[in-house]
């Protein structure tokens, strides 16, 4: 059965724990735009919401709705901000990630920037160290501690409830096509084991990064019992992936296993936050309870 401190309610407990001190939220005079929703997701978490001045507006997922008012300006799309409207919100300090790296000499003419892509190998490793950075700019730092040390005991125990989870394979679904997506979340912070690529299933570089297409027949080969998929072109606004199509494919393969679509903005737009972190390992745990 699910454990209770990820039922949920978990979610809904970690934010009471993050906000119990709102009223006595980060007394930095910072002007923060940000281009990282992982990074907007912690502020959110931590109290500081009045302290974000701009934010792409256009990829927001549902739970960070309420940055879409008119008190935060646009900044334009993750790889093409609007450096205008960037100096129009007079910001002291801009987060950003690679997305936004081939910018990066004409957001520093505009403000003090801090790059907050995950930096190393070790996911939760850099997942704290941007929590704690973020923090650090705002005057949260025993905040952000709670918050993590919370949410680091719940991981803990919920790698003990899935330590005989279902075979569980992770793709990324981009314009009717599947990739291999080795989530740290998954394999990484939850200890689920990745699984093994038959020889047929070989990978493809394109410039510095690379790719492992996987089909029906490939997926009925490795023969998971949980495929969840982080559909790219849902979380984009392009054509979402279709779950019965996709499904009757695998089938017609011969594969016998269970499709779980994850929510896609959560999954590729906000992934890195106090709260999605929280919000990612709800939907595994759900979904390979499920099976269990």
């Amino acid at each position: 059965m699910m454990s209770p401190l990820f039922s949920p309610a978990f979610t809904k407990t970690l934010a009471a724990t993050l906000l119990c001190s709102v009223a006595a939220a980060a007394t930095a005079d910072q002007r923060i735009a940000t281009f990282d929703l992982g990074s907007l997701d912690t502020l959110d978490a931590l109290g500081a919401s009045e302290q974000v001045v701009g934010i792409p507006k256009q990829i927001l997922p549902d739970y960070l709705s309420t940055y879409s008012g008119d008190a935060y300006i646009d900044l334009g799309g993750l790889k093409s901000p609007d450096l205008e409207a960037i100096a129009q919100s007079e910001p002291s300090l801009i987060l950003y990630t690679g997305r936004q790296s081939d910018w990066e000499a004409e957001l520093a003419e505009i403000a003090p920037l801090l790059n907050t892509s995950l930096q190393n190998d070790d996911y939760l490793a850099s997942f704290d160290e941007n929590v704690r950075q973020v923090a650090s700019k705002i005057d949260a730092e025993a905040r952000a501690e709670e918050a993590l040390e919370a949410l680091h005991a719940s991981i803990e125990t919920q790698r003990e409830a899935l330590s005989d989870a279902p075979r569980t394979l992770v793709v990324t679904h981009n314009g009717g096509h599947l990739m291999l997506n080795q989530h740290p979340i998954v394999h990484e912070v939850l200890g689920v084991a990745a699984l093994e690529m038959p020889d047929s299933v070989t990978s493809e570089t394109r410039g510095t990064r690379t790719f492992t297409p996987l089909t029906p027949d490939a997926i009925a080969e490795i023969a998971p019992d949980v495929v969840l998929v982080i559909d790219r072109s849902a979380a984009i606004g392009e054509e979402p992936a279709d779950a019965e199509a996709l499904a009757q494919a695998l089938d017609a393969a011969g594969a016998d296993t269970k499709i779980v679509l994850l929510t896609p903005a959560l999954w590729y737009l906000s992934g890195g936050g106090l709260q999605s972190l929280a919000m990612q390992i709800d939907e595994v745990v759900e979904a390979l309870n499920q099976q269990i």
